[in-house]
């Protein structure tokens, strides 16, 4: 019989007791603001941030939906020249955060650019002062661009669910007489509505992270707010008070995403098997690649190859920077720390669950999994003013414990420290590995688990000898995916960095924030380059995916 209590259960609950220390933390420090700076917040700051979040939420929304279940449709659906194409390069925009398409577009579209140089050369115009195109610095020019980039959060959870319909539903339409345009509104959309809500609610939540991209294009956002709050004017308890606000907003999403799929229930007593596409020939299918084609452009090809071809410029030019070469150093080592934290904390919580599963209980161990997962539903930007208080808390203690031992000068452990970032990258991204690992161990049978403890092996035994090797993939990928977030991670880096310590995000958000473009798009590249590796990943699962059905 297994220990009720063990180190893996109380490793989860450790974790879980961090993770809640931000939000407790926030409420603390609203809490010693006066009443007069709530009202002031009030008046002057969260009605422009508030409406404006609220605006371009609602927007991205809008457009992600049309993007990401459009094409996901098209490419389920017809078949085409550059079909199986696009069912792949349609996830490629995943792998431009939307600090670096902001950053890339506002030079090919500034005034200077090579886009309105071209059309000003075509029209016969000679100057700017003669023929310009709009600013995107504006609410609209943010919402076009984040949907542009966000799309493929629904594109992956709708398709994915258009891919294992049952084909006989859909046959029985088409037989009925239904046009294909019934078809897509009156039966698979219906069916589609919960990986929908799930891929919106996912795009919703990296809109109202992003920091880089509103700040580019002049939007004031509660995330900016709560930035210039506390970076710009040192005020903690300000910018908790928005804080507090943000993280009500993001529990209205999620209680919005649940709504939205509470009655969704689909059974089938058929092997779902895909539909068969409807060819599409000449002027069709033609029109069918534009379609498919455009959001790829704009969300991925055209950042990527500017990006690709300033980062030239500035190589042969100039040359790296040393200063650069140190930024990627640090990016590298601290990605790979947090990445290391992430994955061994996310294997204790994931095995803790494990265990009570078999055990056929683990009421604490499901609550532990529950809330080690809410840091991916918590902005950087959140996460990190929240962790401000335990941490000098915590240096406080510290510097008591050394004065007390060796009557030492006190200094700072955790803040102004790279163990800030790690622990804020952590508490961030352990939703990823808790669930990777999870649905590892999903697929394997709890009968190993029950014969490996029938013959006398230890929990740690029996993870180390049965389950590590079968969770290879789901580890590595998991890992993988950590390292690339860690590594694009912008808010959390731009609160909680030390002193001169830059990586490649806060290295570009310098170089956007001075007007030097050029410098900026080695770093930007470099991201890019490492966000295509879960794209790769993801577009061979899907695939494979689609193979099997």
């Amino acid at each position: 019989m297994m220990r009720r209590w063990n180190p893996w259960l109380v490793t989860a609950v450790l974790a879980s007791l961090v993770m809640l220390a931000p939000v407790v933390a926030l409420a603390f420090s609203a809490l010693q603001g006066s009443a007069g700076l709530w009202e002031h917040l009030w008046a002057n700051v969260l009605p422009v941030a508030l409406r404006n979040t609220v605006m371009l939420l609602l927007g991205v929304g809008v457009l992600v939906t049309v993007l990401g279940t459009g094409s996901a449709w098209l490419v389920t659906a017809y078949r085409f020249p550059g079909q199986r194409l696009l069912s792949w390069a349609l996830l490629l925009p995943l792998a431009v955060p939307t600090y670096i398409a902001a950053y890339a577009y506002l030079d090919v579209l500034h005034p200077l650019g090579p886009v309105q140089g071209l059309i000003r050369e075509l029209l016969g115009y000679s100057s700017p002062r003669e023929f310009r195109l709009p600013d995107i610095r504006h609410l609209a020019g943010c919402i076009v661009l984040l949907g542009f980039v966000l799309y493929p959060y629904v594109y992956l959870t709708t398709r994915a669910l258009f891919m294992t319909q049952a084909a006989g539903l859909l046959e029985a339409a088409r037989t009925l007489g239904a046009t294909p345009a019934q078809l897509f509104r009156q039966v698979a959309l219906p069916l589609a509505r919960p990986a929908i809500a799930v891929g919106v609610a996912l795009a919703l939540l990296e809109a109202l992270n992003d920091i880089g991209a509103s700040e580019f294009l002049g939007v004031q956002t509660l995330t900016v707010a709560i930035y210039t709050t506390w970076v710009s004017r040192g005020d903690l308890p300000g910018a908790a008070q928005i804080a507090l606000a943000m993280l009500l907003l993001v529990a209205v999403l999620l209680m919005l995403e649940k709504h939205g799929r509470r009655r969704q229930r689909y059974a089938s007593t058929l092997r779902p098997r895909p539909m068969q596409p409807q060819t599409l020939r000449g002027a069709r299918a033609a029109l069918a690649f534009a379609l498919g084609a455009l959001p790829v452009l704009v969300g991925f090809v055209v950042p990527a190859a500017y990006l690709a071809w300033e980062a030239m410029q500035r190589v042969r030019d100039a040359g790296v920077s040393p200063q650069l070469l140190g930024a990627l150093q640090n990016t590298l080592g601290i990605a790979l720390a947090a990445t290391a934290v992430v994955m061994v904390v996310g294997l204790a919580v994931a095995w803790a669950l494990r265990l009570a599963q078999v055990r056929r209980g683990g009421r604490l161990a499901s609550a532990c999994s529950r809330i080690t997962s809410l840091g991916y539903a918590i902005p950087g930007t959140v996460l990190a003013i929240g962790l401000l208080v335990p941490m000098g808390a915590l240096d406080a203690v510290f510097a008591e414990l050394r004065s007390v031992i060796d009557g030492g000068r006190a200094q700072m452990l955790l803040m102004g420290s790279t163990i800030a970032l790690v622990v804020a990258y952590s508490l961030r991204f352990l939703a990823i590995s808790v669930g990777g690992i999870e649905a590892g161990l999903a697929r394997v049978p709890q009968s190993l688990d029950q014969a490996a403890a029938n013959l006398g092996e230890s929990a740690g035994g029996m993870l180390r000898r049965v389950h590590l090797p079968l969770l290879r993939p789901a580890f590595a990928a998991a890992a993988l995916l950590v390292f690339v977030d860690t590594m694009k991670e912008l808010p959390a880096t731009l609160v909680l960095r030390p002193m001169n310590f830059e990586t490649l995000a806060t290295w570009l958000y310098a170089e956007a924030a001075r007007g030097t473009y050029e410098e900026g798009a080695v770093a930007a590249l470099l991201i890019v380059l490492s966000g295509l590796l879960p794209v790769i990943l993801l577009a061979r699962a899907g695939a494979a995916h689609g193979v099997r059905s």
